[in-house]
Formats: C-alpha cells, sequence, structure tokens
C-alpha cells in the first residue's frame, strides 16, 4: 500500500476511532451534564491538571520515540513498558501520599479522596501506552477504533446508570476508571503483544535520549496548557470551571479529535519520508490545507449555533458556558494548525528544539495569569487566543526550515476555506437571532442554513478541499451500497 493510501486509510479509522469514541464521550457527557450539576464536573476538572501530569512522567516520550525509530527491537518495547510501569506506581503513590495538600491548596476538601481514586487509572494507563506505540507504528487504527468504541460504550453506560442511582460526582470517577481498565484489557488481548523480563540500558538510553527532551517540554506544555483550570478552580468556584468545562467539551469535539487524527497518523507517515523533503512538503500541505477546511467551517458553525446548542443539549442551567463556546471557538482553530507544524520538529527529530520553542510559547500564559485572575475568564480566554496565534508564528518560522513551507503559503492555502467559514457562519448567525421558534427548531433551522451554503458554494466555485471530502464520502457509499 502506498504511503498516501496508508495516509488516508489511517486518516479514515482514526477519524472514525476518535469522533465515535468522542462522540460516545459526548453524549454521555451531554446526559450526565441533565444529570449532574456544574459543581460535580468542576471537581472532576480540577484533578485533570494532577492526573495530566502525572501521565506526561509516566510516557516519557517513549512512544513517540518508539514509532520514530524505523526498526524497533522487542527488548526496546520491553524497556519501555517496565519503564513505564515502574514510573505509574510511583506516582501512584505520590498522589495517595498528596491528595490532601491538593485538596487544601484548591481549599475543597471534597477532592481528597477523588485523586486517590482516580490516581489508579495511572497504573492503568501505563499498561496501554506500548499496545497502543505498536498499533500505531503500524498505521493500524481499525483495531483501537473497535476497542475505543467498546470502552467508550461501556464506561458511559455504567456512569448514567451511576448519576442516575444518585452517585454523583463518583460516577465520573468510576466511569474514567472503567473506560481505561476496558481498553487496557482489550488492547492486550487482542493485540497479542508481550513484554519480554528484560531491561535494556542500551535501549533505554536511546530511547530516553529523545524522549527526555519531549518529556520537559511535555511537562511544562501540560501544567501550562491546563494552567487555565488551576486558576479557575482556585479563584472561582467549582460551578465557574464546570460552565469552562462544557465549553471546552462542545469546542473540543471538532477541534482536539482533529488535531489527534492529524498528528497520530501524520506523525507515521511524515516519518516515513523524511528523507524526502519534497514529497514531505507535498503531504504535510496536503493535511494542512483539508485539515482546515473541515475545522474553519465546524467552529464557525459552532459559535453561530452556540446558544441554541446548549440549550437544546444540556439546558438552562447551562446557559452561561454559550459566551464561554463562543469564544473558544476562535481558538479551537487554531489547536490542528499548531500541532502539524509541531509536529514537523518530533518527525524530523528536533524535539530539543521542540523542547525550547515550547518553553518560550507556553511561559506566554503565565502572565495570562494574572490577565484571569484580575479580568476574570473571558479575559483568560481572549489571552490565551493571542497565545495560540504568537506560537503557531514561532512554530512555522522553524518548521519553514524543514518544509519550506512559510507562513504567507499557508495563509494564502488556507484563505478560500477561511472566507467561506466567516460567510457561512454570519448567516447561521444571524438566521439564529431573529429566528423566534422554539431552540431546538432553532438549531435545526441553523444546521440545514449552513450545510447548503457550504454545499452550494463547494459545488458553485469547485473547491478542491470539498471536492476531495465529497469524492471519499462517495465512494464510501458506494462500496457499501455494494456490499
Amino acid at each position: 500500500m502506498s504511503i498516501r493510501k496508508k495516509a488516508i486509510s489511517g486518516v479514515l479509522w482514526n477519524s472514525i476511532s476518535n469522533f465515535s469514541s468522542f462522540g460516545i464521550d459526548f453524549i454521555v457527557g451531554l446526559i450526565l451534564a441533565r444529570l449532574l450539576t456544574p459543581k460535580d464536573f468542576g471537581l472532576i476538572a480540577t484533578i485533570i491538571v494532577v492526573i495530566a501530569l502525572s501521565e506526561v512522567f509516566i510516557n516519557s516520550g517513549f512512544n513517540q520515540a518508539i514509532i520514530r525509530k524505523q526498526n524497533c527491537t522487542q527488548k526496546d518495547y520491553s524497556t519501555a513498558f517496565f519503564f513505564n510501569f515502574i514510573v505509574a506506581v510511583f506516582f501512584f503513590i505520590i498522589l495517595l501520599i498528596t491528595a490532601k495538600p491538593i485538596s487544601v491548596f484548591f481549599n475543597n476538601t471534597e477532592l481528597k479522596p477523588l485523586i486517590q481514586v482516580l490516581a489508579f487509572g495511572l497504573i492503568i494507563s501505563s499498561f496501554t501506552l506500548i499496545q497502543q506505540a505498536k498499533l500505531t507504528k503500524r498505521i493500524d487504527f481499525k483495531l483501537q477504533t473497535k476497542i475505543s468504541l467498546i470502552s467508550s460504550t461501556t464506561s458511559g453506560c455504567i456512569g448514567i446508570v451511576l448519576a442516575l442511582t444518585g452517585f454523583g460526582v463518583w460516577s465520573l470517577v468510576v466511569r474514567s476508571l472503567t473506560n481505561k481498565g476496558i481498553q487496557s484489557s482489550l488492547l492486550w488481548l487482542w493485540n497479542r503483544w508481550k513484554p519480554d523480563l528484560v531491561f535494556s540500558f542500551d535501549s533505554f538510553k536511546e530511547l530516553f535520549g529523545f524522549g527526555s527532551k519531549l518529556l520537559v517540554s511535555g511537562l511544562v506544555g501540560t501544567l501550562l496548557q491546563n494552567i487555565n483550570y488551576i486558576i479557575i478552580a482556585k479563584y472561582f468556584t467549582p460551578q465557574d470551571l464546570g460552565y469552562f468545562t462544557r465549553a471546552e467539551m462542545f469546542k473540543n469535539l471538532p477541534s482536539q479529535n482533529i488535531s489527534s487524527i492529524i498528528t497520530t497518523v501524520g506523525y507515521p507517515v511524515l516519518a516515513t519520508l523524511q528523507d524526502d523533503p519534497v514529497k514531505m512538503k507535498k503531504t504535510f500541505r496536503y493535511m494542512l490545507v483539508n485539515t482546515f477546511f473541515v475545522i474553519s467551517i465546524l467552529m464557525a458553525g459552532l459559535a453561530a449555533t452556540a446558544k441554541p446548542l446548549i440549550l437544546t443539549l444540556i439546558g438552562q442551567q447551562w446557559l452561561p458556558s454559550v459566551i464561554l463556546l463562543q469564544m473558544l471557538a476562535f481558538l479551537g482553530v487554531m489547536v490542528p494548525l499548531n500541532s502539524m507544524n509541531i509536529n514537523i520538529l518530533n518527525v524530523v527529530g528536533r524535539s530539543d528544539l521542540y523542547m525550547k520553542l515550547q518553553f518560550v510559547v507556553q511561559a506566554l500564559a503565565i502572565p495570562n495569569i494574572f490577565v484571569g485572575v484580575f479580568f476574570g475568564i473571558k479575559a483568560l480566554i481572549v489571552g490565551m487566543i493571542i497565545i495560540s496565534l504568537v506560537g503557531y508564528v514561532i512554530f512555522n518560522h522553524e518548521s519553514y526550515k524543514v518544509l519550506n513551507y512559510s507562513i504567507r503559503e499557508q495563509i494564502k492555502d488556507v484563505l478560500p476555506s477561511s472566507i467561506l467559514a466567516c460567510f457561512m457562519g454570519l448567516i447561521v448567525f444571524m438566521v439564529g437571532y431573529m429566528s423566534d421558534y422554539h431552540h431546538s427548531i432553532t438549531l435545526m433551522i441553523q444546521i440545514i442554513t449552513g450545510m447548503l451554503i457550504i454545499t452550494s458554494a463547494g459545488e458553485l466555485l469547485k473547491l478542491k478541499e470539498y471536492i476531495f471530502f465529497k469524492g471519499i464520502l462517495l465512494d464510501k457509499v458506494q462500496m457499501f451500497v455494494k456490499k
């Protein structure tokens, strides 16, 4: 199979996996949002930073190092596996001990038992990392899709049942652990890889040499990316954090998933082309243009339909999330673009440069902390958008040295999609603004309007990106009909 076909196949299966899994999580989240309170979601969001930081240490960049290495041995896989497990046990113990001080820092004693129970998820996660790395290295996302769907569906149903029976915030805790447990079990059952009882210091040295730079940058990046949760949890209320996380949930459905799909599939694909700059640039440009076409349209539509969307899906109690979602939608457009430019540095083995630049960009979050504390959550989001734009310029400056694909060229390539998305978003917003119907009917009218605008413009203007996705869709429909 050619690289192009592998990339398209990988994107399709990874898209199905991400959107199906996140779609299930999204639907479960909508149901739980009606059963639980903003405070419940705010409590869990407070713990996310602690857990996320620990997971960075457990991975230590070994996954990326394994995927990038052309000829990994069983000794490499086994060494990485045992290192991940040992670090996971270490941080599990650390969180058991520090749960009380953490809860004191956030002035909320309810956090202590939640942290201690959720910490067990670190050990479960350590069992999945190498299994996932092996599948990703083979650009095999079909099995990961199957496992993801089963784990998301089962854990979601368990969470809903617990919420209905009055378990409150604990329904979210059990759901998280169940999801990780099922995913890990199925990976071991179906992937059929087992580590040897060996730990090679030579393998460790090689993998950690690359991964350590990603560890440091990942640690700082995770801390500063989640600093907003810390600020809101510390200086505002759990309810405020709950509103913020629900707005992020809607934004992340398209933004984070598309970013994850492109970087996960793009990393191994581009890694095979690292010795051919011309082909690598062509492949990268192909991914960038088509990705932006999708993400810009989705984010513009999300901002335009924010109010009827939230009122229809999770109810009146979440109305404060509307303005936050509209602002976060602008941030969501930048996430895949930044991820792709960052990814190039790792593909060519410049994790050291990635680390340095990550420090520079993420350091901008520090003054934004004070903006959030003194001027509120909305000002905090504005600062996040500015930081994202600055980061795009910085990372593109370095990726240009690898790809010879300047920011001017990138902007020129995505300009048609930008204009179409803005036009569609404005019309859809005006339709909603002038509508006197129930919010659910208004939402349907807005969605239909947006689809008609995109389809009409795509057909009339013969946009390459539109034709590309239309071709894929028609091919899949034809295949389904033939079966």
